[in-house]
């Protein structure tokens, strides 16, 4: 087992701050975690795929299942029921990086969604097989959280790991663990919509600085007793946009 845990934050196409991010990660003491949401809203989501899927069968990595994936995935398997509320929500970028910019003026979504499957089969039988949540000695990584009214926290339903909310972050945490989360943007947990900081507060750590929306992307070194180094890439591309 590794010494440290190197998690990254939710990505959302913004290659140039996650790649920026994976510089630091040195396979050989760290066991990487990405949290997920690599796709969506930003403009590189095909670029953020490809290392994401290249660093776990590289080098071990681990790549978590987050709501957004999975709206990709519901997409691709109805595209007609699936299309409005998906492009809603950042998936015309998604599209476009994965085909071409204009692609869904062009094409009806099944067209969308056969080309997708057809052109990138290996990445869709990737995503399908994400894990929901990750344990490391005394820390749970997981994308959106857990449900803290379970006496077992293992019990969580599949759709509370990668959606779940309030109930998480302002239930009381009596896993005994550290959980390590995205989903929800550092600004709205602080309450302040500015603050990009890691949100810490009852052993449960939020890491989403928000970058697509103009705040931050983190990565942040763990070891058995706490956080050794946050490494914070603030995006500089224009102000903060809010949600």
């Amino acid at each position: 087992m590794k010494p440290f845990i190197y998690a990254i934050g939710d990505v959302h196409g913004k290659y140039d701050l996650f790649e920026k991010l994976v510089k630091e990660y040195d396979p050989l003491l760290h066991q990487l975690v990405l949290i997920g949401d690599l796709n969506d809203r930003g403009s590189k989501t095909k670029e953020c795929f490809l290392l994401g899927m290249g660093l776990v069968k590289e080098t071990g990595a681990i790549y978590l299942r987050g709501n957004h994936e999975e709206y990709f995935l519901d997409f691709l398997k109805e595209p007609e029921d699936w299309y409005e509320p998906y492009l809603r929500n950042g998936g015309k970028e998604t599209i476009e990086s994965l085909l071409h910019t204009g692609a869904t003026e062009e094409y009806s979504p099944t067209e969308i969604a056969m080309m997708i499957r057809s052109r990138y089969s290996e990445l869709i039988d990737f995503l399908c097989e994400r894990p929901l949540y990750y344990e490391w000695k005394n820390y749970i990584f997981v994308h959106a959280g857990v449900d803290l009214s379970k006496k077992d926290w293992h019990q969580t339903s599949p759709h509370d790991f990668i959606w779940i909310r309030e109930a998480f972050h302002e239930g009381e945490n009596q896993t005994g663990k550290t959980i390590v989360f995205g989903h929800t943007i550092t600004p709205m947990l602080h309450g302040d919509m500015e603050t990009t900081d890691l949100w810490k507060k009852d052993q449960k750590i939020g890491i989403d600085g928000g970058a697509v929306f103009g705040g931050s992307m983190h990565g942040v070194i763990f070891n058995e007793k706490g956080i050794v180094q946050d490494i914070e890439y603030q995006n500089n591309e224009g102000p903060w946009q809010g949600i």
